[in-house]
């Protein structure tokens, strides 16, 4: 399907004296046929095949103009004189005589209406709102429609979007019909809004930033490049108006220089506002409509590409207002790309919507990506929420890839055993391929004892560090050689027995002048394997090293007096050495 652009004239929208206490806030609204073809149509798409149009319009809207000095502070609005003003305009029409049930207001009283209409809302005047839509016909409610859209991005109170909504339902129940035109134009002006919340950008920085991208949309879609030129001069004047109309609603709030940052809770309410608009335009809008709606807003080709960004945002109410969009139109989102980009940022509101809501169930990809990086909320998150036993073991090896240990630490008791048994020098294999150079992670895994037998643990790591496959990555299979291989518990030994000979040396030949014989006992025991006793327990592990057990194995056959056939593992040995140690030094085990 080709591209269309929706081309957008300027508006006779001219509020007059928008902070002058004596006058109101005043828009004039005039809005064509819609016709294709017609020099005077609002939005004029074309295609680079057909160069036809749709019948997709927008008000014209004009810059905002103060006929009058503008004072500072809060906007003022004189709900005394629009109800005068209502009540005067109810006797004018009720005088003419084809007001009837087909209502025909004419230009000027629509304009005036509208005029009107703009300046209760702006104010929050709700009443007399309410009964200037009773005196609108058609043509007007839609206009009416697209003020109090306009309305919903600058929500900052319960009370307000109370008056909001109830002002679109009351509009829409009176016969407004064009739910396109008011998409389109508030889904634009909500883009101009979020461009606006910049920490360091002014308003007049973001027209040429919203008007340079624009123009980049422009470039890229087909068709006739005098209508593009026309396309981006009339889209930059709506720009203008919509950034005035920022403006406006900015220093309504005393903040003359940028758009108030909306916080989370005024978001919502703008978002619930837009969805009840969403829920009562109901069948109404299509899936083209919404397509060219975020198009204009987001410079997103389809509902799918704003979806995934709402996404990766943790714009929660905007990805259920998406899903529900897409539910109606028979759109497809990508729910389980999305749960990616909200678990990639932790955004845990939204991957519960995108899970109990758009029902995504692709868990493994976004699981072992957080194991990776050791986001452990998503990591609990993913586990909490049911996982399968394979998706819990390659979470647990990427962990152990990226030396994440208290994720895999957290992970290792929810792989079933039998996984870990059958998958074991997968696991440690594959994790040595992509440990990026530290093996921390394989060091953790092995001193946890992860296949819950020492036995077949020490089997397992000396069966790899012995292989000769050429898909064992070399600093894997050095690393098991040195540390955890039959040859490197023997390697231990073999330095226990250098270390005793060492000490019985020192103790006959040293010329110290502290002579170890005369200390007590414990204390040459501390002299002589407190580094080796503070090294074991720094690993904080069930098992040691084959080399670390060797070493241990040797301290406590040469300190005598104990069977080594019961105590061939390492807590075991560990604690023979601490009976010997003074306990002064035992009680600080937990030191690295």
């Amino acid at each position: 399907m080709e591209k269309e652009i929706a081309l957008v004239e300027g508006t006779d929208m001219h509020p007059e004296d928008v902070f002058n206490p004596e006058e109101t806030f005043t828009v004039e609204m005039e809005t064509e046929d819609n016709e294709i073809g017609s020099p005077k149509s609002e939005i004029q798409c074309f295609s680079s095949e057909m160069g036809e149009g749709s019948n997709v319009i927008f008000s014209r809207e004009a810059p905002l103009i103060s006929k009058e000095p503008r004072v500072s502070g809060v906007c003022s609005c004189s709900a005394t004189k629009i109800k005068s003003h209502v009540v005067a305009m109810e006797s004018e029409i009720g005088d003419k005589e084809n007001f009837g049930q087909e209502k025909k207001l004419s230009k000027q009283d629509r304009i005036e209406l509208g005029r009107m209409f703009q300046s209760a809302v702006s104010c929050h005047d709700w009443k007399p709102a309410e009964s200037l839509i009773l005196l609108a016909d058609p043509q007007t409610l839609n206009d009416a429609l697209c003020i109090t859209l306009d309305s919903i991005w600058f929500l900052s109170t319960q009370q307000e979007l109370d008056g909001i909504t109830g002002l679109i339902k009351k509009i829409i129940a009176n016969g407004a019909y064009d739910f396109t035109r008011a998409a389109l134009r508030t889904s634009f002006l909500a883009s101009c809004v979020s461009a606006c919340q910049s920490q360091t950008m002014h308003l007049e920085d973001t027209v040429n930033v919203m008007a340079q991208r624009l123009k980049e949309r422009l470039k890229e879609c087909n068709g006739d490049e005098v209508l593009k030129a026309e396309a981006s001069a009339k889209v930059q004047k709506f720009t203008e108006w919509a950034l005035k109309c920022i403006g406006f609603h900015s220093r309504c709030q005393a903040n003359r220089d940028r758009v108030i940052q909306s916080s989370i809770a005024e978001i919502q309410l703008q978002l619930s506002a837009f969805k009840t608009f969403l829920d009562l335009a109901g069948n109404q809008l299509t899936g083209k409509d919404f397509t060219e709606a975020f198009d204009a807003a987001w410079g997103a080709d389809n509902v799918n590409q704003c979806f995934l960004e709402a996404s990766r945002f943790g714009s929660t109410e905007l990805v259920r207002i998406l899903l529900q969009i897409a539910h109606w139109n028979s759109l497809d989102v990508d729910v389980d790309l999305a749960l990616g980009f909200a678990s990639h940022y932790c955004k845990i509101g939204t991957m519960e919507c995108l899970v109990e809501e758009g029902n995504a169930i692709a868990f493994l990809g976004p699981l072992m990506r957080a194991a990776e990086r050791g986001c452990m909320q998503v990591v609990q998150w993913f586990v909490k929420r049911g996982c399968r036993d394979m998706e819990l073991c390659l979470a647990l090896t990427a962990a152990t890839s990226s030396s994440q240990v208290d994720v895999a630490g957290y992970l290792l008791p929810h792989v079933p055993h039998h996984v870990l048994a059958a998958l074991s020098i997968e696991i440690l294999k594959a994790a040595g391929e992509r440990s990026g150079g530290s093996l921390d992670g394989v060091a953790f895994l092995l001193c946890s004892d992860f296949l819950g037998d020492p036995t077949a643990t020490y089997a397992v790591a000396d069966s790899i560090a012995r292989s000769d496959d050429e898909s064992v990555a070399p600093e894997l299979r050095a690393f098991l050689r040195e540390h955890w291989s039959e040859a490197a518990y023997l390697d231990g030994l073999k330095q226990g027995q250098e270390h005793y000979l060492n000490l019985v040396r020192v103790l006959n030949w040293g010329g110290s002048p502290i002579s170890l014989r005369d200390l007590p006992g414990p204390l040459r025991v501390a002299v002589a394997y407190l580094p080796l006793y503070r090294e074991c327990v720094a690993t904080g592990g069930r098992i040691f090293s084959q080399k670390q057990r060797g070493q241990l194995v040797e301290a406590v056959r040469k300190l005598g007096g104990v069977s080594l056939e019961d105590v061939s593992q390492g807590k075991e040995l560990l604690a023979v050495l601490e009976h010997y140690l003074p306990p002064f030094l035992v009680h600080t085990r937990s030191m690295p």
